[in-house]
């Protein structure tokens, strides 16, 4: 019976000093250690919503300088993986912006990468999508010159933008996938903005 007593009061001493720990932790690492910790009540926790931020993948590379690099941003914005949007950023390296793009997220999901698209749940399309940003920059996708000496121009791409990128043998295109079209975006120094080239 001594035993059993000893043990329960040993446990006590144990479990009073390890609240006390923690206590002297929580008021060490408070911003105010005079005052007893309280959390934030719910409803004034911040909220997921259709501006939030869930993932970003940045890449740099030549676009609008064969000196220096632009800088490429892909964002996802919105509640939830599947429903957001995706937004295409390019800017330069001086800070302008050249290029601002949206597009539904379910853009980014290739079905050749996914097991079986019929049967795919939410969850594979989510890691698609992800997997998706993750190949958005590759090394490939960039080409130069943005458009070939012998290639002709498409039918739904502006005249004057074809020209100026035919004309820069330097130029860099960038090929993405945007609303389940493959497009192939250039920068035309003589217009001094980023153009669709093709689609």
């Amino acid at each position: 019976m001594k035993k059993i007593l000893l043990a329960a009061a040993c446990t006590g001493i144990l479990l009073q000093t390890t609240s006390c720990l923690n206590t002297e932790k929580e008021m060490g690492t408070s911003r105010n250690p005079d005052r007893p910790f309280t959390p934030t009540p719910e409803g004034a926790r911040g909220r997921v919503n259709e501006r939030t931020v869930l993932r970003t993948v940045n890449a740099t590379h030549y676009f609008s300088n064969t000196k220096t690099k632009d800088n490429f941003v892909l964002q996802l914005q919105g509640t939830k993986i599947l429903s957001a949007q995706a937004r295409l950023i390019i800017i330069s390296s001086a800070g302008d912006t050249l290029r601002k793009e949206s597009m539904p997220a379910t853009a980014l999901l290739d079905q050749r990468e996914m097991d079986d698209p019929q049967s795919a749940t939410v969850r594979d399309k989510e890691i698609a999508i992800l997997q998706g940003m993750n190949a958005f920059f590759r090394e490939d996708r960039f080409i130069q010159p943005a458009v070939a000496r012998t290639a002709t121009q498409p039918a739904e791409v502006d005249a004057e933008s074809w020209q100026a990128v035919k004309a820069d043998n330097k130029a860099y295109g960038f090929d993405y996938i945007a609303n389940g079209k493959e497009r192939r975006l250039a920068y035309a120094k003589k217009l001094q903005k980023a153009v669709i080239v093709a689609q």
